[in-house]
């Protein structure tokens, strides 16, 4: 599986779990942080970690491993990082404050029909 497919995975699995205003950002020409990253707003704590753990566990089911976790706890954010694709979770008002779009603006926006937001 590729990055691009990895993220676009992503995308349908927070998608089908009620994950909002979802960005997937081709990060490749500007960090070499990861190939993609993924944004998605969460509505409420319990939210986040829904989808935080149904992300890991649908990876997990295509052999691809998570290899750092962040956030989980504090339940306003969640990073995971699988490598090549790093998601991002967050609580309205977390994902104001930290803006990543703006931060990555130079990232290449991934359109996927029917889910990402432009």
């Amino acid at each position: 599986m590729t990055p691009k497919d990895t993220a676009e995975l992503i995308a349908k699995v927070l998608d089908s779990k009620k994950g909002t205003e979802i960005r997937v950002l081709d990060t490749e020409a500007v960090t070499t942080l990861a190939d993609y990253f993924v944004i998605c707003t969460a509505t409420s704590r319990t939210h986040i970690k829904a989808l935080a753990d149904e992300t890991e566990k649908a990876l997990k089911e295509q052999g691809i491993p998570l290899h750092h976790m962040e956030g989980y706890r504090g339940g306003t954010w969640v990073l995971l990082d699988f490598s090549s694709v790093v998601v991002h979770l967050f609580s309205a008002e977390a994902r104001s404050f930290y803006c990543l779009e703006r931060l990555w603006n130079d990232a290449v926006p991934v359109s996927i029909p029917g889910i990402t937001a432009q």
